[in-house]
């Protein structure tokens, strides 16, 4: 058949999609060549059909045959070209599927890192596992000293080489030692850090984190304490309405010892720090423990007590986290949920700065 080869030479010139379904609709479709010639078959006689039919079923299947290979064709054609044009770059980083978020205790050790380094303060680390010389016993606390009853402590097995027993430090006060031991004095040092203590429920887990600061100067005394606290508080809440409460307590290792609380106001259920906690509607809340260091630290120190003072205070990072942004459960901090980080957590580029505000999300 002419039409046939016509249609055939067309099929395999066609260099596009649409070309390829024009074709298909001239000899395939209802108004098709190969369609009127199949509606001429019911007008033909039976020996006329026998000869024409499979002529007629033979162009058709001729050509759907040649549309699907061309368009095969020009479909492969095309993938090879784009994939040509598309290169990748496999020195470059993997996208990652979800966007990441700061961990909202890793945004607020860098807010108290911040604050405190405009108030002069470095930062100071230390081991977390320790021995008990460094945990208890230079911050005042000997082996039958009451105050270790008050940790719930992980002890190792083994002891050190100075036959000292080796535990999971259960507070960053051991830096404070190991600092004024290395670097003597004046001194004016944060330690925040994971500490670990056997206890777990909706506002204590094992493995938590902790913020210490000190100060060792000369004649330092409890004024100087509390304006630091007061400066801090301030700066961290981003509130001038901040008002302390400093109550007397007991620290081994500090003399006096103070308990700090703040007051706050219920807000739609929620604390708010902020206001006088005497005035109707607040009340108040510890935040942290502070004092004067004791004299006996001093000298574990290696520093003559006489000569120099100082004072220490010390708080939870994720008590701080969970006051400031409203969480009410510690321990989803550490279930790693992504539901609760998105809702949570900060953008990588939400820097805390003074200028700026410590606790703005972006």
């Amino acid at each position: 058949m002419e039409q046939l080869d016509q249609t055939l030479a067309a099929i395999a010139a066609a260099t596009t999609p649409d070309a390829i379904e024009s074709l298909r609709v001239a000899a395939l479709g209802k108004q098709g060549w190969v369609s009127a010639l199949l509606k001429t078959l019911g007008a033909m006689s039976a020996d006329e059909r026998l000869v024409a039919g499979p002529r007629i079923h033979a162009a058709r299947e001729a050509v759907s045959a040649a549309l699907a290979a061309r368009k095969a064709s020009l479909e492969a054609a095309a993938l090879d070209a784009r994939l040509a044009a598309e290169r990748v770059d496999l020195t470059l980083p993997a996208a990652p599927p979800l966007r990441g978020s700061i961990h909202p205790v890793s945004q607020v050790q860098d807010e108290l890192v911040e604050i405190f380094a405009d108030l002069g303060f470095a930062v100071a680390t230390g081991p977390e596992i320790e021995d008990d010389w460094h945990n208890f016993t230079a911050l005042n606390m000997p082996e039958t000293h009451p105050a270790r009853a008050m940790h719930d402590t992980f002890y190792f097995p083994d002891r050190d080489k100075a036959g000292r027993s080796m535990l999971l430090r259960t507070h960053t006060s051991p830096v404070q030692i190991r600092t004024m031991l290395a670097q003597g004095a004046p001194l004016r040092i944060i330690a925040p850090g994971r500490v670990y203590r056997s206890d777990s429920d909706a506002t204590h887990t094992p493995m938590f984190h902790q913020i210490e600061g000190l100060v060792i100067d000369r004649a330092i005394h409890l004024g100087h304490l509390k304006w630091t606290l007061e400066t801090f508080l301030k700066a961290f809440f981003e509130r001038d309405d901040v008002v302390l409460r400093l109550r007397p307590s007991y620290f081994p290792f500090t003399e006096p010892s103070v308990e700090v609380d703040v007051g706050y106001s219920l807000i739609a259920g929620k604390r708010v720090v902020g206001g006088d906690g005497d005035a109707p509607g607040g009340g108040w809340m510890e935040v942290l423990g502070a004092g004067i260091i004791n004299r006996a630290v001093i000298a574990a120190g290696g520093l003559d007590p006489d000569e120099w003072q100082g004072f220490a205070f010390g708080t939870g990072v994720d008590r701080l986290a969970m006051l400031k942004y409203a969480m009410d459960d510690l321990r989803a901090f550490f279930d790693g949920d992504v539901r609760w980080l998105d809702h949570y957590g900060f953008a990588a580029l939400d820097v805390p700065t003074l200028s700026g505000g410590v606790g703005v999300r972006a």
